[in-house]
């Protein structure tokens, strides 16, 4: 009932504020950017709100319980990301007069096949994107609530779906700003709590961190997802209310099943993982699927989650939200403000939650470890509220996160592969999300950090250089452009693809294959550029280039409007 009583209000007010918006949302621009009418205070808490998703709020930290000290270079490429986009590709973008990812390509280039092409990305990266979102929905009310695993994922896809319909980005963008801080407050609070009630011994474990080799008490594990482990030596459990010991080798527990492990035994070693607390955790380096090549996979993670994030649809549409350039841009520098004070908390959940609740590393529910802390230093009132606090906050990152996804989605379908007015758009919401109610239904046993990071990684080898070398090299050519997109779309996608359905690989080229941003950006960039040097770029290309680097002309006076026509004078003269 508690956690009802977290979630329910966050599902309302989300509808509620998608109501309001219905007065406001006449034309498709309406729909899409809300007028470009958005101030960079409002707009950088909501692109706040919708990039911290449910691999950020609870992702991270699960990620830190199963690989490690090393997981913290996710937050670190998220945040840098931010920089990147700040300085390349923020103030560009909102001159472009675009509406969509799509949009802005054909204007660069006056290519429709080029805008279907990306469309189609846009569907990739959303898809990609969206489904941990509704997932990791469904993981958490299962965890504090005991529901069902679909019914957190239908009433997040139910509650997304109605507030975007009725509301478009206008209602999107304050729900975001609104969630944003209800996050923040939600994430920062508890965290301080934990630390103080956690006592002196745990905040020593949890700095100090020295391998788990043997249970220091009674831990029953709940498995959510089929997980295999190594039983190192003889192990007596309880499982599923029957008293056996299992014997020395691989251990496959399967979804449903609870196992008790009494005082004393020894802890099984999960596969693929690094050994919860030993050498190999503490390390500050991320050692993907403990392949043994640490700085191999940093560097792969880091290229994702920097150059993605300047690819990321969602991201890009909020910026065309805002009035002009210069307001685009402080609203990037406002975020990257925002972000880093969200991300320096993650990590004190992951360190806790390696000494509190260490059952979640082998029941494969890392994911939950955010909400799962508080019952552990306080099983009174006290846990109870927080975890109903955390798990609203959880709820609200979906929800944010999914509302753009679905957004960009929407669009892709109803404005750039067939384009239709606002009433198509709003069916495209409802259809967009049923079939990501669907997908999300099938992949319970998938991390939300590994997923998002995917999302990144398609994001970095297709839009990350088409905006890139769009904004900054002249030579660019519809071709090159076409060329370099659908290398990296295959590159990226056909390697995530094989990495989850190929035969297992191991050592560097597991990482990769399972993180293919390292080869698939640059082979992206290099395609673009080499297929358009060998062609030539429109004669328009110039005028093309001078709308995303001029200023906007201030209605201030005229010096600012002759100042613009002296620097594009200058420009064209070249």
């Amino acid at each position: 009932m508690g956690i009802a009583l977290a979630v329910a209000p966050v599902v309302l007010v989300t509808l509620l504020i998608g109501v309001r918006g219905v007065a406001a949302m006449r034309t498709t621009s309406d729909f899409l950017v809300a007028s470009r009418r958005i101030s960079p205070l409002v707009n950088s808490a909501a692109v706040s709100g919708e990039y911290l998703s449910a691999a950020s709020f609870l992702g991270v930290a699960g990620l830190v319980v199963k690989d490690g000290i090393g997981a913290l270079w996710y937050p670190v490429g998220f945040t840098a990301g931010y920089i990147a986009m700040l300085v390349l590709v923020a103030a560009p973008m909102r001159r472009s007069g675009a509406l969509t990812v799509p949009d802005f390509a054909e204007a660069r280039l006056n290519s429709p096949a080029l805008r279907r092409l990306a469309a189609v990305v846009v569907l990739v990266i959303g898809t990609i994107y969206v489904v941990p979102q509704f997932r990791t929905a469904g993981l958490v009310l299962t965890a504090v609530g005991g529901t069902p695993y679909w019914v957190g994922v239908v009433l997040a896809g139910a509650a997304v779906s109605v507030t975007l319909a009725l509301g478009g980005m206008r209602a999107a963008t304050y729900v975001q700003a609104f969630q944003f801080v209800l996050k923040l407050l939600l994430f920062l609070i508890p965290a301080i709590w934990l630390v103080l009630q956690a006592g002196a011994v745990n905040r020593t474990d949890a700095l100090n961190p020295v391998e788990f080799t043997h249970f220091a008490r009674e831990t029953p594990v709940r498995f959510e997802v089929d997980v295999t482990m190594e039983i190192r030596e003889p192990t007596p459990v309880r499982r599923n209310g029957v008293v056996e010991t299992l014997p020395p080798g691989e251990f496959t527990a399967h979804s449903q099943d609870e196992v008790v492990f009494g005082t004393g035994a020894a802890v099984p070693a999960v596969r693929g993982g690094a050994a919860l607390g030993g050498p190999d955790w503490r390390r500050p380096l991320l050692d993907l699927g403990d392949q043994g090549y640490p700085l191999l996979g940093t560097w792969a993670v880091l290229i994702a989650t920097m150059l993605g994030t300047m690819g990321l649809p969602h991201v890009l549409m909020r910026f065309h939200t805002s009035p002009d350039g210069r307001a685009a841009r402080r609203t990037a520098a406002i975020t990257v403000a925002l972000l880093g004070v969200f991300y320096l908390f993650p990590g004190v959940y992951g360190v806790l939650g390696r000494v509190l609740v260490p059952g979640l590393y082998l029941s494969g529910a890392t994911d939950t470890v955010v909400v799962a802390l508080p019952y552990q230093v306080d099983s009174g009132w006290a846990g109870g509220l927080f975890t109903a606090l955390l798990t609203a906050g959880a709820f609200a990152a979906f929800l944010a996160t999914s509302l753009g996804l679905l957004l960009v989605m929407s669009g892709a379908i109803a404005h750039d592969l067939v384009p239709g007015g606002l009433r198509r758009l709003r069916i495209a919401v409802f259809g967009v999300a049923g079939i990501m109610v669907l997908l999300a239904l099938r992949s319970a046993e998938l991390d939300a950090g590994v997923l998002v990071t995917w999302g990144f990684t398609v994001a970095a080898s297709t839009f990350c250089p088409l905006l890139v070398l769009g904004i900054w090299w002249p030579r660019l050519t519809a071709t090159g452009a076409i060329a370099g997109v659908l290398t990296g779309l295959l590159a990226s996608s056909g390697s995530i693809l094989f990495a989850l359905a190929g035969p297992p690989l191991h050592g560097w080229v597991a990482i990769l294959v399972q993180q293919p941003a390292p080869w698939s950006v640059p082979l992206a960039f290099g395609a673009m550029a080499l297929v358009s040097l060998r062609g030539r770029p429109p004669a328009w290309s110039t005028a093309a280039m001078l709308r995303l680097h001029l200023d906007e002309p201030r209605s201030a006076g005229p010096r600012d409007r002759s100042s613009t026509v002296r620097r594009l004078a200058r420009l064209l003269n070249r």
